[in-house]
């Protein structure tokens, strides 16, 4: 039996089921993520960042890279999954713009978070949320420097929103105090 199947105590096929649901469910969750926006200081927030943390510290690397795989197939094929689309583009367009390397950075993220923080306490947590930020902004700055000049890359790629990506961090890291044990640990 998998492990995903133990700890939900089913029948493999259940279990699957159940993984399906889950990921196809998680998509959908990212999409409306990419689409909310919150106003924040310096710039407007999504819930990106977000999602991507709470999938991988709830549900462990292979559920959030799947959720996150599946959210890009989507917007690969053209939905308006992402933010800012479909004003600004969608499918692969949208995903070889400006904004690209930071989509490669989340999938990146949703597995090293959900690698480091699975069986984590609170501190745990947050480090692997924190060290998900990482490849995030590093996949984001390296490709954003394919668009924009070398002296703003800090100013228009990382310095607007980190403040926004610690407050996100901190939602989920004091949302998983209420979370029940068996999500916490997720699955790997």
């Amino acid at each position: 039996m998998s492990n995903l199947a133990a700890r939900l105590g089913d029948h493999p096929v259940t279990a699957a089921f159940k993984a399906a649901s889950i990921v196809v469910g998680g998509a959908a969750l990212m999409t409306i993520a990419a689409k909310v926006q919150i106003p924040f200081w310096p710039v407007p927030m999504t819930l990106h960042t977000l999602a991507v943390m709470a999938f991988a510290v709830a549900f462990g690397p292979r559920l959030a890279v799947s959720i996150f795989l599946a959210y890009l197939a989507a917007g690969a094929v053209g939905l308006p999954v992402f933010s800012g689309s479909p004003e600004r583009g969608i499918g692969l367009a949208y995903m070889a713009g400006p904004t690209g390397g930071y989509l490669a950075g989340y999938l990146a993220a949703s597995w090293l978070v959900g690698l480091l923080a699975s069986g984590r306490g609170l501190v745990g947590r947050l480090g692997a949320m924190l060290a998900g930020l990482v490849p995030i902004y590093g996949l984001g700055l390296a490709w954003l420097a394919l668009f924009v000049p070398a002296d703003r890359l800090l100013a228009v790629g990382i310095l607007p929103f980190l403040l926004g990506d610690l407050v996100k961090i901190g939602v989920v890291a004091l949302a998983g105090l209420v979370l029940p044990a068996s999500l916490r640990g997720g699955a790997r």
